[in-house]
């Protein structure tokens, strides 16, 4: 995990968003008043992290160029929320929700079963760029624990076999 002197370090790489991106970005600080766009930074990272794949120290300090504002504040937000990968992930992040609900129905078991079947720890991607495992807080799936999220979609009543199913489909998908 990053640390705030690590997010601090001095960007050396150019990022620049693709023309597609930029003319969205525009349209996003369009939809604020004069002096309020900070309130475009999680749209903009949502873009940014959706074009590289993850937020660099460098994407994270473009980010606050393009509004205008203090670098800090982008990394408070991109920090603060499990949404964003702050470290490089795989091409299938499986963001498992970990909160009292799912764990009453089984997540530990679910989060612990992903461990081993991939030999990697939460926070891991595998040697192959295929999975990265995270944790997260709810998701707003409570009834239907444990659940998991992958490339935006939820898979809930999640068991053993269910999650072999999946990472096989994953796999197969990738190739």
């Amino acid at each position: 995990m990053n640390t705030h002197s690590d997010l601090s370090k001095k960007h050396t790489e150019r990022i620049e968003f693709s023309s597609e991106s930029l003319d969205k970005v525009r349209e996003i600080i369009a939809q604020y008043p004069e002096g309020k766009q900070k309130s475009a930074v999680i749209a903009i990272l949502h873009l940014a992290q959706k074009e590289r794949s993850w937020l660099s120290i460098e994407t994270m300090n473009y980010v606050a160029e393009i509004l205008n504002i203090k670098p800090i504040e982008v990394y408070e937000v991109a920090t603060f929320y499990t949404m964003f990968h702050i470290d490089p992930v795989g091409k299938n992040v499986l963001e498992v929700c970990r909160t009292g609900p799912c764990m009453l129905v089984g997540s530990d078991e679910i989060i612990s079963y992903i461990e081993n079947k991939l030999g990697i720890k939460v926070g891991e991607t595998t040697s192959d760029g295929l999975f990265t495992l995270k944790t997260v807080e709810c998701m707003g799936a409570c009834g239907y624990g444990p659940m998991l999220q992958c490339k935006g979609k939820n898979y809930e009543h999640l068991t053993k076999d269910a999650v072999d199913t999946l990472l096989e489909h994953f796999k197969n998908e990738a190739k």
